[in-house]
């Protein structure tokens, strides 16, 4: 039984989606109602630094972090997605203490004074559907739904995220974890 469309939970591209936005994806699910969904994808680092992309940030001069490929839409566009234990302020509540937004001030304390447990991923656009557009890809088969996992998201090897998803829903999805991966991924 897949979770319900829903936020805080994956979306993984199943092996036949072949639209080269989302193939071998894993896709949180952040926003979802009438009015459409609203995701990024977690597993497609890119190789810009995200002190390229803000460089009106400080604190950010000399850091590695990557941005990720968030989506197609708006790819001018950065987004953050935090782990924290409370909820900073210009976020939305997406799952288990995780947020997403824009609040720099929580980067920086982050950058500067980071807690156990506390991290963030940035993203160029995200991926987002119209009304009922997510259902019919549902009803097509083009996703498989799963409850999302912060340590996914934050900790796991971002080229591995999918085919290890793939590997534990056992089957045939096994088979299909020893794809090669997407271009898009290396």
């Amino acid at each position: 039984m897949q979770p319900s469309l829903d936020k805080g939970i994956f979306l993984v591209a199943s092996p036949a989606l072949r639209d080269p936005n989302f193939r071998q994806t894993v896709v949180l699910l952040c926003e979802h109602g009438p009015e459409g969904a609203l995701g990024v994808v977690v597993n497609r680092p890119t190789e810009l630094l995200l002190s390229e992309a803000l460089p009106q940030v400080p604190v950010l001069e000399g850091q590695r972090h990557v941005l990720f490929v968030g989506g197609p839409v708006q790819p001018n566009h950065v987004l953050i997605l935090y782990r924290l234990a409370q909820e900073p302020s210009e976020t939305h509540h997406v799952f288990d203490g995780v947020y997403l937004g824009g609040d720099m001030r929580a980067l920086e304390r982050i950058l500067i004074m980071p807690r156990e447990q506390e991290a963030f991923r940035a993203y160029i656009g995200y991926s987002g559907w119209g009304p009922g557009q997510l259902e019919q890809e549902m009803q097509t088969g083009s996703w498989i739904t799963l409850p999302a996992d912060p340590s996914v998201v934050f900790e796991k090897d971002p080229p591995q995220v999918w085919p290890e998803i793939l590997r534990s829903l056992g089957g045939a999805y096994e088979l299909y974890a020893e794809m090669p991966p997407d271009p898009h991924l290396n």
